[in-house]
């Protein structure tokens, strides 16, 4: 019984109550003015002519009564579905403050405004936001619930060296990102990335979306913007060096000159002789050690651009090892891979490697040795020595910092220069599994 008076409720609508009320309201009077009619002294065919009549204006007025109640209501329920699918654009006729069916338009069509013009700013913001996401250099992604990958920018695509189409949808340890889902939302990270390896600064944040919740995920690489303005700091401090240098190697010149000027006088004595002859020593002397110093640590301001070239890597590995001649290299042949480089640059930055990785192994009677191996679209190609190790990194790439009493300290400083120019990276570190430490070179693949 319940189920059937719901079904006949529901069929029951609003518009036909309407119409059934107005019937109703019209009722009495019309039934009056029919019986009136039928029980009173007129002619058959009045009768029924005024029936029929009465009849038709009573269904006339409850029609038109039901159209006037339930067309705005009709108007308003469009306009509303109209909202709900984003079409701002349309509006409602008859809207005004002097009734209250004209004012419940009117705040619809006002409605309708406002959500045009909030949609709008938002459409305007977004576009604004999206743009400032392509064109940061700051890696960004942001992942739903379940750690899958729903948003990058292009910084977030050069660090994952793939496209953004194959990257979304795929889940955080997947790309090698689940150690910034979790743990503290801001703190610095040491680690290697497809695109990239080096030192991070991971903020981590979580917003809701659609109802969801997701995290948002920001990567800034801080090592080098760190070794940028390193190099541009000691750029200046070569160049001032050299002017206070340079005037400096002026007068010892010029005295040089003067004593030999001496030397040639026709008459002087033993001593004086060994003076002007100990005197010039020293000046030959320091004049040689400052233009030496000179000459080594202007490499660094002055490095060229790689002129590139392919280069077979296990030819480079091969002749450059054989350069290294106080001990045997073992050089680890692996597969044949090419990189393209500055054969010469190349080098000279493989050839400092070995030769510290030599010093070192020479202290302990360890040995050396280089390998290298292709992982995804790099190379990595190592110099392992067995010496003491690192006892403090974090000066080892600073130029003229150096630990060896004949060192220039320019070496390593150098080869990350060149690694860089390349596109690649180098790292130095002490090997875990035994005493020594590994230098690591990544270069991109031909």
């Amino acid at each position: 019984m319940a189920s059937d008076h719901a079904r006949h409720r529901e069929r029951f609508t609003h518009e036909s109550r309407v119409f059934a009320f107005a019937l109703l309201a019209g009722g009495a009077g019309s039934l009056t003015a029919i019986l009136l009619l039928w029980f009173g002294d007129y002619d058959g065919k009045i009768r029924w002519t005024l029936t029929l009549f009465v009849v038709l204006c009573w269904l006339s007025f409850a029609l038109a009564t039901r159209e006037r109640v339930v067309r705005p209501l009709q108007t308003i329920s469009n306009m509303l579905a109209a909202l709900r699918e984003g079409d701002f654009s349309t509006r409602a006729r008859g809207a005004r403050d002097s009734d209250a069916l004209g004012l419940a338009l009117l705040e619809v069509n006002m409605l309708a405004a406002t959500l045009r013009s909030q949609r709008l700013s938002s459409l305007e913001a977004t576009s604004l936001l999206r743009t400032v996401m392509e064109e940061i250099d700051v890696a960004i992604f942001t992942f739903d619930g379940t750690h899958r990958l729903r948003l990058l920018n292009r910084a977030g695509e050069r660090l994952l060296a793939q496209p953004g189409e194959r990257l979304l949808g795929r889940t955080g340890a997947e790309l090698g990102l689940e150690e910034c889902l979790s743990g503290d939302d801001t703190r610095t990270l040491d680690t290697m990335f497809p695109g990239g390896a080096g030192r991070w600064q991971l903020r981590r944040t979580t917003f809701r979306q659609s109802g969801q919740p997701h995290q948002l995920v920001v990567l800034s690489d801080l090592s080098k913007a760190l070794r940028d303005e390193e190099r541009l700091a000691w750029q200046r401090i070569i160049r001032v060096l050299g002017h206070e240098i340079n005037n400096s190697l002026a007068p010892i010149k010029s005295i040089a000159e003067s004593l030999q000027s001496l030397m040639d006088l026709p008459r002087r004595d033993t001593e004086s002789e060994d003076d002007v002859r100990q005197g010039l020593s020293v000046i030959s002397n320091r004049a040689g050690s400052l233009s030496r110093f000179m000459t080594s640590y202007a490499v660094l301001a002055r490095l060229p651009g790689p002129r590139h070239a392919t280069v077979d890597v296990s030819t480079w590995v091969s002749r450059t090892a054989k350069l290294e001649t106080r001990m045997h290299v073992d050089v680890q042949e692996a597969q044949e891979i090419r990189v393209v480089g500055d054969s010469d640059q190349l080098d000279q930055l493989l050839i400092n490697l070995v030769r510290n990785a030599a010093d070192a192994s020479l202290e302990t009677g360890g040995d050396v040795s280089v390998g290298w191996e292709q992982c995804g679209a790099w190379l990595h190609l190592w110099v392992r020595d067995e010496g003491y190790g690192i006892a403090d990194s974090s000066n080892l790439f600073v130029p003229f910092f150096t630990t060896k009493p004949q060192g220039s300290g320019i070496g390593l400083a150098l080869s990350r220069q060149i690694a860089e120019a390349h596109g690649g990276t180098l790292t130095l570190e002490n090997r875990g599994d035994r005493e020594g430490c590994e230098a690591l070179l990544r270069l991109p693949i031909v």
